[in-house]
């Protein structure tokens, strides 16, 4: 990497940490005035709290930076090849790959999920054994990665079509509302959680630029209303499928 390019790299950075600094500011001044103001009380370890915030807003720089240069990129190129290629098949079953993939690693589902099995052991609906939670923890993931995947399709198949996406979103939770009425009282908020938890750091970038770039190179679609809402559909349609896993899992 050259002198130039480098420099700019650190200006843009820079920037970048300064405008993560902005957008902490009132999260900081919350913690402030009621840790002051209303609890009264001293903040311990200020040092190592002030260098922890330094660490985010950097991490945050870095990874927004990370976006910009290498998630977007990959994403809408690898949307443009598969729409250039031609193949339905292919550019759908990539579609699925990359939202099982992307969703299987995330932190965050697989930390609900063992939480999730953990309390079903608790109330005796899964043994209490390590091995039954992890079996109930790895069955709720890979059908929240499932769920994800298969939203990708729906995604990108109403992209090339162009279906309304709110008529899929209203329908999709007059399902979810159809569902939960026979889905076991247990699973409900796991479900309603797993549309959460999987709208995460790789996911959605990703998920963006897959819509964006498709969008960009179908002739006849705009990148701006086309392009965007995968996301909905990979936060909703988890809910579905959980609901789901539960209702089979209460008739076994």
């Amino acid at each position: 990497m050259g002198r130039v390019p480098l420099l700019n790299e650190v200006k843009s950075l820079a920037s970048l940490t300064l405008g993560t600094a902005r957008d902490l500011a009132p999260i900081v001044g919350v913690v402030a005035v009621f840790q002051f103001l209303i609890l009264r009380q001293p903040l311990d370890d200020v040092g190592e709290k002030l260098i922890g915030l330094l660490f985010v807003m950097a991490g945050l720089a870095i990874f927004i930076r990370g976006l910009e240069l290498a998630l977007f990129p990959i994403g809408e190129s690898l949307a443009d090849a598969f729409a250039n290629k031609g193949s339905l098949f292919w550019l759908l079953l990539f579609a699925f790959s990359l939202g099982f993939g992307t969703t299987v690693a995330e932190p965050a589902l697989i930390a609900v999920s063992r939480e999730a099995a953990r309390v079903m052991s608790d109330i005796g609906a899964v043994g209490a054994s390590t091995a039954e939670q992890l079996r109930y923890a790895d069955a709720l993931r890979y059908t929240v990665a499932a769920a994800v995947g298969s939203s990708l399709v729906i995604g990108v198949m109403r992209i090339l079509l162009g279906w309304p996406i709110h008529y899929l979103i209203i329908g999709g939770y007059v399902l979810v509302v159809i569902m939960t009425a026979f889905a076991p009282a247990e699973i409900i908020g796991i479900a309603y959680d797993s549309g959460g938890v999987t709208t995460s750091t790789v996911t959605v970038p990703l998920t963006t630029a897959l819509g964006v770039g498709l969008a960009s190179v179908i002739k006849g679609r705009n990148p701006m209303i086309d392009g965007f809402g995968l996301v909905a559909f990979a936060s909703l349609l988890p809910i579905v499928f959980v609901l789901g896993f539960g209702i089979v899992g209460a008739v076994q």
